[in-house]
């Protein structure tokens, strides 16, 4: 756990973390580039904290699945240059597909944990609608020729189809009705003002209509019903139950976020929103990707000494319903817990893959403000290729930290 070793492990604390409002691909950001995206998210993070001297940023650290084009060329240092950060800023690219901006997350952190820096930058930037998932990639075919992994692993969708094989009690009717509450759950955040604060207007040109300000998520659908997702095709499998209403679309978007020292925060008078706790990272079958959630979950509760008791709040990737749904019934979580994407997830807002990370971490840190009385929260996420990934955070508004008392 981190912190547990006093002079020898230092605390990592959530600054601030901002989004660009998330795309449709070939939609608002279609002629957008991905390093503009993510250049924005960088410079509203320092607008945001101007205790924070740019030169202090020991490290960017920039996730993209695709790393090609304009999300490509070690997009971190690129992204720092760009966003004017002195050119003493290092940065890097990072790659774990849908878990790119966590890692970029736990890996800076740790880095500030052990005293190899101060202050980062981590997050993420996908551009699905210029780079689709796997663009110019070459899969070796050993891998389905010698019988490494299921043919259906390379297809997302379908590992999706394969969890309901292994569910049968997530029903299609199931992951329909989980996915309409997704929709009206972020309608509701909207209309309570709760997403927009961590929303960096976006500057876009359009072909047609020239240049406009793109301040909302594009993807959510306030008038989904449960007859209309019925209605809907599953094209993965014939007569299956995965379709585009229960599932995330092809999305573009950037996160970011500052971690810093909890002293080097407190003494640049930078606020603290959250504290990492730990993380883990795990690899299942590639055919079940979706259930990676609930062993890096495991893990990271295990060695942090917690259990899902302790956990108040859950920010869980919906990349697909039926991975979320496998995960709460793991766990013993009923669909409709309060305390699981209070304000929605990806099914509404959509899922940019290598960004998405961050946006978890981001709603997390605000939840927090608004339950004090919740002392520890995690993110978790699925990740192509069969990984699963999270991280446990405390927040430093519950009263057992607030009075000073034992930090974890």
């Amino acid at each position: 756990m981190f912190g547990s070793a006093r002079g020898q492990v230092r605390d990592v604390v959530f600054v601030d973390g901002v989004r660009t409002p998330f795309g449709k691909a070939k939609g608002v950001y279609a002629e957008t580039r991905a390093d503009d995206l993510i250049v924005r998210v960088i410079r509203e993070l320092l607008r945001r904290n101007p205790s924070l001297p740019a030169a202090r940023v020991d490290e960017v650290a920039i996730a993209a699945t695709t790393q090609i084009g304009d999300q490509g060329l070690t997009i971190g240092r690129t992204a720092a240059i760009l966003a004017g950060l002195p050119e003493s800023v290092p940065g890097y690219a990072v790659d774990r597909m849908c878990a790119g901006a966590v890692t970029a997350v736990t890996t800076t952190a740790s880095s500030i944990a052990v005293g190899a820096y101060d202050v980062a930058i981590a997050g993420g930037v996908e551009h699905m609608g210029r780079h689709p998932m796997g663009e110019g990639a070459d899969i070796n075919p050993r891998f389905i020729a010698e019988r490494l992994v299921d043919p259906s692993a390379l297809i997302m969708g379908s590992t999706a189809e394969n969890l309901h094989d292994r569910f049968p009690a997530i029903t299609r009717a199931r992951a329909d009705a989980y996915a309409l509450a997704s929709q009206e759950k972020v309608a509701k955040a909207y209309a309570n003002g709760q997403i927009q604060p961590d929303l960096v207007p976006m500057a876009a040109r359009h072909a047609d209509t020239g240049w406009d300000l793109v301040t909302t998520d594009e993807p959510p659908r306030p008038s989904t019903t449960l007859e209309g997702l019925a209605g809907l095709r599953t094209p993965f499998r014939p007569h299956g139950r995965v379709t585009a209403g229960n599932a995330a679309g092809i999305n573009d978007g950037a996160t970011g976020c500052v971690l810093a020292a909890a002293e080097v925060a407190a003494e640049l008078g930078l606020p603290a929103k959250m504290r990492l706790v730990g993380y883990g990272f795990t690899g299942v079958g590639p055919d079940v990707m979706g259930i990676g959630p609930i062993p890096s979950t495991e893990r990271a509760l295990a060695r942090t000494g917690l259990s899902i008791d302790d956990i108040g709040l859950f920010e869980l990737n919906e990349a697909f319903a039926v991975q979320v749904l496998a995960f709460l019934d793991h766990f013993g979580i009923a669909d409709e817990d309060p305390r699981v994407n209070p304000y929605g997830g990806a099914i509404a807002l959509g899922h940019p893959l290598a960004s998405s990370g961050v946006r978890l971490m981001t709603q997390l840190a605000r939840h927090f403000v608004e339950h004090p009385e919740v002392r520890y929260g995690l993110t978790a996420m699925c990740v192509g290729l069969g990984m699963g990934a999270t991280t446990i955070w405390e927040n430093p508004h519950h009263p057992a930290v607030t009075s000073g008392g034992d930090a974890g």
